[in-house]
């Protein structure tokens, strides 16, 4: 038989600008569960996304613009993996998988670039950290299972402003961090000798119940539940030819169940649709140190264009270059993305019509990791 070279990825340290739908940041990666040997990894990324609008002609003549709403993010990732034994092994994984860095210009705020007039002074901003513990069992080369529990802290604060949304321009809404549990589960199918793996996992959704200070003259201190969604993961990989190998996946995250609707506003302030997210790429070995990888990824747009201020995209395309350097026990890695984030009309079901266009959005994004075996 013709045995192939694994070749190591070179794009895991890449953060995203829209990694998935709505506010998923990592895809929740379990890659290093299936590292050879004991093994630590940090990783950190910077994603630059561009989301330029302009005020509906329907409700603003003028077209207002709304500058570039998408801030700016960082993004940092580690974990470590050990061998308990020959067939049973333990991860630990920290990364950051959900968050959200909105804010439109108030109107007029300066009149060379002047704001929304529908939506100005609207913002968005969450933040989340989650550590992920985990055990695979092989019951021989081939077959393993794998699973685990995942602790996650999420908080942030939302406001509404701008005539779009009427009577609610104004309120705000500051969430308190919450921290809860989920469990994780999954199996792998290997192939060693032509470097096959298939590995499909699933994420549960996790459930907050947080302690929110509602703002619109007076505030108000109430609590609102809400869930990150659950998820399946279906990754593969194979050799193709000696030092070559092709790679992809399939993600699918149910969105749409995240809802998030304070008593004192009364809507629904986060409203998303479920993604499907497809990957292919191939990466390839230089030489005994230098590998690099290629990397396409599409993330389906939704039929309803129709989408929430507070995450002005419909889908996305996205090509990733990564590099990756190898001196006996240490590997460095690096990698650039590029991504065209779909066209949207922002919404606030006041009525559910359009009132600000997106077109012409996109990101670039960088990530740096280094990892070391022991």
């Amino acid at each position: 038989m013709k045995h192939y070279v694994a070749v190591p990825l070179a794009l895991a340290a890449l953060s995203s600008a829209a990694q998935a739908g709505g506010l998923d940041r990592t895809g929740q990666s379990i890659d290093i569960l299936f590292e050879n040997g004991n093994y630590a990894e940090f990783s950190i990324g910077r994603a630059d996304p561009s989301l330029n609008g302009r005020d509906e002609v329907l409700f603003n003549p003028a077209r207002s613009p709304s500058g570039n709403v998408a801030q700016a993010f960082n993004q940092a990732g580690a974990g470590f993996k050990l061998d308990i034994n020959d067939r049973l092994s333990f991860a630990m994984i920290y990364d950051q998988p959900w968050g959200s860095d909105i804010s439109y210009a108030p109107a007029n705020a300066n009149p060379l670039t002047p704001g929304s007039a529908l939506l100005g002074g609207t913002q968005a901003f969450a933040e989340s950290d989650a550590i992920t513990g985990l055990l695979r069992y092989k019951f021989n080369d081939r077959f393993s299972l794998h699973g685990g529990l995942r602790w996650q802290q999420v908080e942030g604060n939302i406001t509404l402003n701008g005539a779009a949304y009427g009577a609610l321009s104004g309120y705000s809404v500051k969430i308190e961090r919450d921290r809860a549990l989920g469990w994780v589960a999954g199996a792998a199918y290997e192939i060693p000798d032509i470097a096959l793996r298939v590995a499909l996992t699933y994420n549960s959704e996790i459930e907050h119940e947080f302690r929110t200070t509602e703002s619109l003259n007076p505030a108000i201190n109430t609590t609102t539940t809400t869930k990150t969604p659950q998820s399946v993961n279906l990754d593969f990989q194979t050799g193709i030819a000696p030092n070559t190998l092709l790679m992809g996946g399939i993600r699918w995250a149910d969105h749409s169940e995240t809802k998030l609707r304070p008593s004192l506003a009364g809507v629904d302030l986060i409203d998303l649709e479920d993604s499907t997210t497809f990957s292919l790429g191939v990466a390839r070995r230089f030489n005994e140190n230098w590998s690099g990888s290629i990397l396409f990824e599409l993330e389906e747009a939704s039929d309803d264009n129709l989408v929430s201020p507070l995450a002005p995209t419909n889908g996305y395309q996205s090509v990733a270059i990564g590099l990756q350097y190898t001196q006996d026990k240490l590997k460095i890695s690096g990698g650039i993305r590029y991504t065209k984030l779909g066209s949207a009309f922002a919404e606030t079901g006041t009525p559910d019509v359009a009132r600000a266009g997106f077109t012409g959005s996109d990101a670039v994004s960088f990530g740096f990791k280094v990892g070391y075996y022991f």
